[in-house]
């Protein structure tokens, strides 16, 4: 009577800790190689007035090189000044054991699009960037949150205190931005 309990228990363990599947929106493998990235999160959101500012990641798998994506988003109906990264841009993650992360641009120069919105009458900004993973040790951050993301553009700096959950406006779901690479680092290593 033992035995089966035993491994009842630890058929239950399994899967009260089971990992989050891996969500894709690419997954392609060629004759060229692999390519994967992860589902966009929403990592931060600020409505205010006419006013939007959205922030999403996502991890990218080239070959096996992991790069992070990031996906700047502004809406206004004023005029919005233009971002810009250079090879000096970085993006710094503090998680909750004090450790930070860096990681690099992997482009030269690039600066965010303007796009008119002409039936909502919004000026819409986007700017979409990779940077790389310095270190290769992802340990810390399959095992802790982040609390902090600090992002170093040509002309300024950026932080973001990110949630334990976030409920998108703009953007209708429930993300966890805490979690982001405890929930996606393992689906592309």
């Amino acid at each position: 009577m033992r035995i089966p309990i035993l491994i009842l228990f630890f058929l239950f363990q399994t899967v009260l800790f089971a990992q989050k599947p891996c969500e894709y929106s690419v997954n392609v493998t060629d004759s060229i190689g692999t390519l994967k990235e992860t589902k966009s999160c929403l990592v931060y959101e600020k409505v205010f007035g006419n006013s939007a500012q959205l922030v999403f990641l996502s991890l990218i798998s080239d070959n096996g090189t992991p790069v992070l994506n990031l996906q700047i988003i502004q809406k206004n109906t004023d005029f919005i000044t233009p971002k810009c990264l250079d090879k000096n841009s970085k993006v710094y993650f503090q998680l909750s054991n004090g450790k930070i992360y860096t990681l690099v641009n992997a482009s030269e120069n690039e600066c965010d699009n303007l796009i008119y919105n002409a039936q909502e009458k919004l000026n819409n900004r986007l700017l979409n960037a990779h940077f790389l993973f310095i270190k290769d040790n992802f340990d810390d951050l399959k095992k802790y949150p982040i609390i902090m993301m600090r992002i170093k553009l040509a002309s300024e700096t950026q932080d973001y205190i990110l949630q334990k959950e976030l409920r998108g406006e703009k953007i209708t779901g429930i993300f966890e931005p805490e979690n982001f690479f405890i929930d996606n680092i393992s689906c592309i290593e």
